[in-house]
């Protein structure tokens, strides 16, 4: 697995358009933009895999970094036969801690958006108000936090993540699964998004 960060240079023999306001776009520039994009789509998987490398620089007090904490969470959730796209959620949903911790689940929600289905996507979205049951009120916030969300259709989803995978992946002993178990899934997963 590349653990470098990932190449943003264009290909030197990539097509190009040559608008300069999409007002002014034709059929034509937007052939070449989708063709372009859906040859490239693996410069996804290897942004996210960079992103979540990046995680194992990020301890911020737990007893292990947090690409462990995402590792982890994603082997007990392959462990207990969850489905692909929550393996790859529980995989991703720290991934945002690479960019801003405060917002992480939404940008982890976001990136998972057009690869996972809705119930998926909405549970990592929320995960830190159901994961509070067991911290929140150590910081003055309200550990029943997830109740506002009952009712949800992915309710039960999210209370499992949160209960079952999430808040007990800090366990520095745990035979955890490394980043080069997950990387087929995530390169498989990121090559084919399920929306525009």
């Amino acid at each position: 697995m590349t653990t470098t960060k990932p190449d943003t240079s264009a290909s030197p023999t990539a097509a190009t358009s040559t608008f300069t306001r999409m007002d002014e776009s034709t059929a034509e520039h937007w052939g070449v933009i989708a063709t372009e994009s859906i040859a490239n789509r693996g410069r996804v998987a290897d942004r996210v895999l960079w992103m979540l490398q990046s995680l194992d620089q990020i301890t911020d007090g737990f007893g292990v970094d947090q690409l462990t904490h995402c590792l982890q969470t994603a082997t007990l959730a392959e462990r207990a036969s969850a489905d692909e796209e929550l393996v790859l959620a529980s995989l991703c949903h720290d991934v945002g801690k690479a960019v801003s911790v405060p917002n992480h689940p939404r940008i982890a929600a976001e990136i998972l958006r057009p690869y996972v289905r809705e119930e998926v996507r909405w549970a990592i979205e929320v995960h830190q108000d159901f994961q509070g049951r067991h911290y929140y009120h150590h910081l003055g916030g309200d550990p029943a936090a997830r109740e506002q969300y009952r009712g949800h259709p992915s309710y039960v989803l999210a209370e499992r993540f949160a209960d079952e995978w999430d808040q007990i992946a800090f366990d520095p002993a745990y035979d955890t699964l490394p980043l080069e178990h997950f990387e087929p899934l995530v390169r498989d997963a990121f090559g084919k998004p399920n929306s525009f």
